[in-house]
């Protein structure tokens, strides 16, 4: 049953994320967050909501007298480093342009070929493309 609450938390976190510097939480992790501090309130008063909706959080909500603090605490920190995490992703391959043309001239893209020359190079790749491919869990 937990897991299946992970996972439902992990489908949660992806309907409704928001944005916040350090690494940011894989899915993963996020979905286990979720379940730790809204597992129980998720299974008592929301179980037939459909998570991927978003509908979940109104649920909790309107339980909100009932659901612990640090499940909407968690919820807000998980949405914010997913949020972050995906606009890493979108920007990471612009931020480390210059990077890519200096240290992975040639490399053909696709197969993660340009992310594995970035890691091969990274010591001397600069700290903004460092930083994005961090927050965008390629690293």
């Amino acid at each position: 049953m937990k897991t299946r609450v992970i996972g439902l938390a992990a489908l949660l976190v992806l309907g409704t994320s928001a944005i916040a510097s350090a690494q940011t939480m894989s899915y993963a992790e996020a979905g286990a967050r979720i379940a730790g501090s809204c597992g129980a309130s998720i299974e008592r008063f929301c179980a037939k909501d459909n998570i991927g909706t978003g509908r979940v959080l109104g649920c909790l909500r309107q339980h909100e007298a009932d659901v612990p603090a640090q499940c909407f605490a968690d919820f807000q920190a998980v949405s914010e480093s997913i949020d972050k995490r995906v606009a890493a992703q979108a920007r990471a391959f612009q931020v480390c342009e210059a990077n890519i043309r200096e240290y992975c001239p040639g490399v053909k893209p696709g197969d993660a070929r340009v992310l594995d020359c970035l890691d091969m190079a990274k010591k001397v790749v600069g700290g903004a493309c460092k930083q994005v491919l961090l927050d965008a869990g390629w690293q």
